[in-house]
């Protein structure tokens, strides 16, 4: 799979850049067909204490999946993110078997 990850108004430090990567492997596990991921971390208003956005879309084969989540940390907006394309990608397996 390859994956791009973007920071926006801000340099991702390499211990974020790989607990991002960390997170999309285990996406891997349950969604075979993933052929592509990208990442946009965000700072949004900096006043704000929920100011960290991640967002990620995933190219699989039959269509792209996105998830959007904003939290205090980039780690748990990121984990947020990862939780609902799971949700996605259980759904998108069940739909094309026909369940």
């Amino acid at each position: 799979m390859n994956v791009q990850i973007h920071s926006v108004r801000f340099d991702a430090d390499k211990k974020l850049i790989d607990f991002v990567h960390q997170k999309l492997d285990k996406l891997t596990l349950i969604g075979e067909g993933i052929v592509n991921a990208e990442v946009y971390l965000r700072l949004n208003k900096d006043q704000e204490r929920e100011n960290k956005i991640s967002e990620i879309r995933l190219e699989l084969r039959g269509g792209p999946l996105f998830a959007k989540k904003q939290s205090k940390s980039f780690e748990e907006a990121t984990d947020q993110a990862v939780d609902a394309l799971k949700k996605q990608i259980t759904r998108y397996k069940q739909k094309k078997r026909g369940v």
